[in-house]
């Protein structure tokens, strides 16, 4: 049979392994995607439980809004469409409150509704950084945080002068103090909110959305989440994968080919460079090794990219130390997904959230900062399922179907997904398979405390329920390890250019011509396109790629050997 030869094979159909390929094959370059599953798209995933009822198991907002992908790829080619939502979040406690915080498109609506709980307290105190940035700058802001790609390993730059805060420090003057680089979002937090529940949805927001709250050093990673899905402030219409797709159809409309139902057993090294993979018996293809003439690209975690595809015959015994030491303690999620007649009347209400502003997220129970840390301890702590009180239980509530009449019938309504802070399972105490174990007790706890949240969610109201834990979204989609979204654990120790170690923040590795294209790099989980459009730089420099026209790059790229950029002082 005739050998398969491609310029590049990337190992991995996710998310980033497909906009790799969509931003390599609009270069001209000969690429081939290996994907295990019998379809790509990774965590853009939808999945119609029930007919006409598509929940999302994974991602669910759009947080890449500011993504140079979309213009570069010019998605909207490809059917990529937005559903665009009046108000992003909310805010429910047990003691009464239903709080609108409105969102991009609703100025005024937080002000007036938190006006009827909480007489004289304004958002203005949580340092409203989103309407003092104004859109273009935030965009800035956005892109320095997660569309530049780490700094050489030999750059030495003060922290103060990140590009992000150089950023910051520009547009925002009057908030810029030396001790923001050395604080952790709680600490700006209690400095800037003086209101409970504000501080607890700042602070679930944060972790939901990227680097936890509480590590120090990741003010702006931790802030830089929630900002995301403001400033995008809405989903892809018809659930996550229609965003897949156009990315897919990107890709193979300039000559990609993919081919799925094919695993990858091994990456093959010859004389230290990476040249080609060598498919599992199992893989549908009957040529089971594709040559790789330029680059092998791993859309596959750290972790399993060295310890099983390339094997530790090929490694250092230090690198291979380091690898399995890389700290997956991150955003595992308990997703629960709901299928009702009528949407949560949340008690304690003035007036029924107007439904042309009903939010589209909704932190509850937002009693306490005491929630979020014993949240904090259940899942990186102690390591625990959480138990079935409302203190341990916290939930982030989605509505999509509400601007996004695709999700489901008329006539219901769809809470997708509901997610609960876990631990990984490789962490979990208990076991691996503890919170499969704990699932019917954390559904039901999860469902009575919605039911005590909003009294019209309780029996014939409730038609379905479904329920994906960490083991489950791992057993559905290999590539989230431990069902994590964070690929790894985005603290100071591993972000930016020591993520997810200092000699692989560049996305090349010890082995030649192999790259890391997986969100265990730089930044990390949420579907942005911004791990491959990072890693288009080093390509581009090693001479893999040579687009067009069509491609910038970052105003902050280095070139190996350039001097950092200090515009801000």
């Amino acid at each position: 049979m005739e050998q398969e030869h491609f310029d590049v094979v990337i190992i991995g159909g996710g998310h980033n392994g497909s906009t790799l390929a969509a931003y390599l094959a609009k270069s001209g370059v000969s690429v081939c995607i290996l994907e295990a599953r019998s379809e790509c798209g990774g965590g853009q995933e939808n999945t119609e439980v029930r007919p006409g009822f598509k929940i999302d198991p994974h991602a669910t907002f759009l947080y890449g809004g500011a993504a140079p992908g979309f213009d570069q790829l010019e998605l909207f080619k490809y059917g990529m469409r937005m559903v665009w939502y009046s108000s992003m979040a909310g805010l429910v406690t047990l003691d009464g409150m239903a709080v609108n915080l409105g969102g991009r498109f609703t100025a005024g609506l937080a002000e007036e509704s938190i006006e009827k709980y909480a007489p004289g307290v304004s958002t203005a105190e949580v340092g409203n950084i989103f309407t003092a940035l104004g859109e273009a700058h935030m965009r800035e802001l956005l892109r320095a945080l997660f569309w530049t790609p780490p700094y050489p390993l030999d750059v030495e730059v003060d922290l103060r002068d990140m590009p992000w805060w150089q950023v910051f420090r520009k547009y925002l003057p009057g908030f810029w103090t030396e001790e923001l680089v050395d604080m952790s979002y709680i600490d700006f937090l209690e400095a800037m909110v003086t209101w409970e529940p504000l501080r607890v949805v700042a602070a679930f927001g944060a972790w939901y959305c990227g680097a936890h709250p509480a590590w120090d050093g990741m003010l702006l990673p931790s802030l830089g989440g929630t900002l995301l899905y403001s400033y995008s402030s809405g989903s892809p219409r018809g659930g996550m994968h229609t965003y897949a797709h156009a990315i897919i159809r990107c890709a193979l409309a300039h000559g990609a080919r993919i081919i799925t139902n094919a695993p990858v057993e091994e990456i093959i090294v010859k004389n230290g460079r990476a040249v080609g993979v060598r498919l599992s018996d199992d893989a549908v293809l009957p040529e089971k090794t594709i040559w790789a003439d330029k680059a092998v690209v791993s859309g596959v975690d750290v972790k399993q990219t060295f310890l099983r595809l390339v094997g530790k015959k090929h490694l250092d015994v230090s690198f291979v130390q380091k690898v399995g030491d890389v700290s997956l303690k991150g955003g595992s999620l308990f997703v629960m997904h709901v299928i009702c007649r009528d949407l949560p009347n949340y008690h304690g209400m003035k007036e029924p959230f107007d439904k042309t502003v009903y939010p589209a997220t909704i932190i509850a129970p937002a009693d306490s900062m005491d929630f979020f840390w014993t949240q904090t301890q259940d899942a990186y702590s102690h390591k625990i399922p959480p138990a079935p009180t409302p203190e341990h239980l916290t939930m982030m509530i989605c509505n999509h179907d509400l601007y996004d009449p695709t999700r489901s019938p008329e006539g219901y309504h769809l809470l997708s997904p509901i997610y609960i802070e876990v631990p990984p399972p490789q962490y979990d105490v208990t076991g691996p398979e503890g919170i499969n174990r704990h699932k019917s007790e954390i559904t039901k706890a999860a469902l009575n405390l919605l039911g005590e949240l909003a009294p019209n969610m309780k029996g014939d109201n409730i038609v379905d329920v479904f329920v994906n834990t960490p083991y489950d979204s791992e057993f559905r989609n290999a590539g989230m390890s431990g069902g994590n979204w964070y690929g790894a654990r985005q603290s100071e120790d591993q972000w930016f250019s020591r993520r997810p170690l200092p000699e692989l923040s560049r996305y090349r590795t010890p082995i030649d011509r192999l790259y890391l294209c997986n969100h265990t790099s730089h930044p990390g989980g949420l579907c942005l396109m911004a791990v491959p459009y990072n890693l288009m730089h080093i390509l581009i420099e090693d001479g893999i790629a040579e687009p067009g026209s069509w491609w910038y790059p970052s105003d902050w790229w280095l070139s190996e050997g350039d001097s950092p950029k200090v515009e801000v002082k």
